[in-house]
């Protein structure tokens, strides 16, 4: 009896010191709770957003508004008035030029010629009136006196005979000066080039591909770069061809007056149609470890990944396509913690 009642205790005891190592062999394989995410939803919506396009480009003058002021004679520049980006007034001087010792010697012997030639023309009438010239003889005397008198004029309108002051024909801005004090000019030479300031575009371009979505008329809203402020505008040129230059296919977008300084860059971002599909903010897209795109659904109370194709944007708005449940909410919030399968729970 003495043995049994050992034999039981001990076997009591070793039942006591296993149970603690048994409970914590229960609680290691005990699930662990659900987890949940706090997300804040919105209905999926269909809609439409603007489908534009993005050109940079550089404020010139539009071809029709443009003059290259040019050297009428051979001339020694002699003084220069104006400066790249100065605003001129109609008749501003801009330049004096001084003609050439070559220039002034064809000038005098124009001179000569037609003082000789009106000379000549006295004389023939003279004779005429005495019955010794006849009127063919006349009218060969008027016409070299004319030739003269149109030859000279012409140099003289040139500045063939001292000094000229070559002034601004409209009010401009100078967007080029070529001309160099002391320096000898040929005729036809570029000297300075002016703009009407209200006559600027901005000339960008597209590649090809885009080029054709683009058309005359299409709305644009312009952003200048480095500084604040945009303003909405229309395209007035889409080429044809392709700038062998660039590779890109020449836009251009009219500018209001002041709106930007010639040479000043610009981004335009031209409206080309609209994108019909699911409008979700910006927040709501997340891209996966392949890059592509997708939303975050919470369907029967859990989260599901829905992969998206995005048509377009604007400000803060996507246009998405895919196959998206249209009963199903939208998460905005919280949607990078979610994995699928996922509990949600809704922030108030």
């Amino acid at each position: 009896m003495k043995a049994s009642r050992c034999s039981l205790a001990a076997l009591a005891a070793v039942l006591a010191a296993g149970i603690p190592h048994l409970s914590a062999a229960a609680d290691e394989q005990a699930p662990p709770a659900e987890m949940s995410v706090l997300v804040r939803t919105i209905p999926v919506k269909r809609g439409s957003l603007p489908r534009t396009l993005s050109a940079y480009g550089m404020a010139k003058a539009d071809p029709a508004a443009r003059e290259s002021v040019v050297a009428q004679i051979s001339a020694v520049v002699a003084t220069v008035h104006v400066r790249i980006g100065q605003a001129v007034q109609k008749g501003t001087p801009l330049l004096e030029l001084r003609p050439t010792p070559t220039t002034r010697a064809a000038y005098a012997a124009a001179l000569s010629q037609q003082r000789t030639a009106a000379d000549a023309l006295a004389r023939t009438r003279q004779m005429v009136t005495d019955m010794l010239a006849t009127g063919q003889q006349l009218a060969a005397a008027e016409k070299a006196d004319s030739d003269a008198r149109a030859a000279l004029s012409a140099l003289r309108s040139q500045g063939a005979d001292g000094p000229s002051v070559v002034r601004a024909s409209f009010a401009a801005v100078v967007t080029a000066v070529s001309a160099v004090p002391n320096s000898i000019v040929a005729e036809g030479a570029p000297l300075v080039e002016l703009a009407k300031p209200t006559g600027l575009v901005l000339a960008a371009g597209v590649v090809p591909a885009q080029a054709a979505l683009i058309e005359r008329g299409d709305a644009a809203l312009v952003e200048a770069i480095g500084r604040a402020g945009s303003f909405t505008s229309r395209v007035t040129l889409r080429g044809s061809a392709v700038d062998v230059s660039s590779g890109l296919v020449p836009v251009e977008i009219a500018l209001p007056q002041g709106a930007l300084l010639p040479g000043e860059t610009a981004r335009a971002s031209i409206t080309v149609g609209e994108a019909q599909g699911f409008v979700v903010p910006h927040a709501a897209i997340l891209a996966n470890d392949q890059g592509g795109a997708y939303v975050v659904q919470v369907v029967a109370g859990v989260a599901k990944s829905v992969p998206v194709r995005i048509l377009a944007s604007a400000g803060e708005q996507d246009a998405i396509e895919g196959p998206l449940d249209a009963k199903s909410p939208l998460v905005v919030e919280g949607n990078h913690q979610l994995q699928d399968g996922m509990k949600v729970r809704y922030a108030k």
